[in-house]
């Protein structure tokens, strides 16, 4: 499973789609802008184990905010919507008010549609997203993507109902791996945040996460990996079972 990869930003998307549908590998396909959200939909349009999120990422706010009216447009097509959130780093803390326009946008119109499953990124503003979140957490799902925030906003993430999407690189880490020992097992589910990250200079591809991580949460858990991927297939199955009441 993936679920949380950027499928339009590989050099052949084409060919992610085909290998993933050949396999079978469940992928979220977050998009950054919503202008791009149409044609990465499309791509995906013979492939019924990917979704598409409509996007707008914090990142790039700064020159896509005129775009925001798009959400109104696409929201009605996917129960799901990503990447979205808030980046609390230097570089983007002039964008910082229309982030918040942005992401409260995005969590308001989720929640007059019935709620959608959101993957939301929350660098450096976790305490921020929270406040966020709050208002919207009944309708709402909310997956973070990427945690990497300390332990007291973690469980304050997890008392708000929060879902936790770990990958490769956070679980190499002694924080990441720390982090994830704290979250609920029941939370968590598989990310790749391909192409942006990589191994032996290779991006990596939705098909990776569970060769990657079972090893690594398996060892964190004290569980045999068998039982570590049957977990997380419950888990993938759980959140996925929320689509099919969300759309109105």
């Amino acid at each position: 499973m993936d679920f949380h990869c950027h499928l339009d930003l590989y050099p052949d998307p084409l060919e992610v789609v085909t290998t993933a549908k050949q396999q079978g590998t469940f992928v979220l396909s977050v998009t950054t802008t919503p202008s791009a959200y149409e044609q990465t939909a499309h791509l995906a349009k013979d492939c019924p184990n990917i979704e598409t999120g409509l996007g707008l990422h914090p990142e790039l706010v700064h020159q896509r905010f005129g775009e925001l009216s798009l959400f109104d447009k696409w929201i009605h097509s996917t129960d799901f919507v990503g990447e979205v959130g808030l980046d609390g780093s230097s570089r983007y803390r002039s964008s910082w008010e229309n982030q918040i326009k942005v992401f409260t946008h995005a969590l308001k119109l989720s929640d007059i549609h019935g709620g959608r499953i959101l993957s939301i990124h929350s660098r450096q503003a976790a305490t921020e997203v929270m406040n966020c979140l709050e208002p919207f957490k009944h309708n709402n799902t909310f997956i973070l993507h990427w945690f990497s925030g300390t332990v007291k906003e973690l469980n304050r993430a997890i008392e708000l109902g929060c879902w936790f999407s770990v990958g490769p690189i956070m679980l190499r880490g002694k924080k990441g791996k720390n982090l994830v020992s704290r979250i609920p097992q029941d939370r968590i589910l598989l990310e790749s945040d391909g192409p942006f990250t990589s191994l032996k200079n290779q991006p990596l591809y939705p098909w990776d996460t569970n060769n990657l991580c079972i090893p690594e949460l398996s060892e964190i858990w004290g569980f045999d990996s068998n039982k570590v991927d049957s977990l997380l297939a419950i888990n993938k199955e759980a959140i996925l079972s929320k689509r099919y009441s969300l759309k109105i």
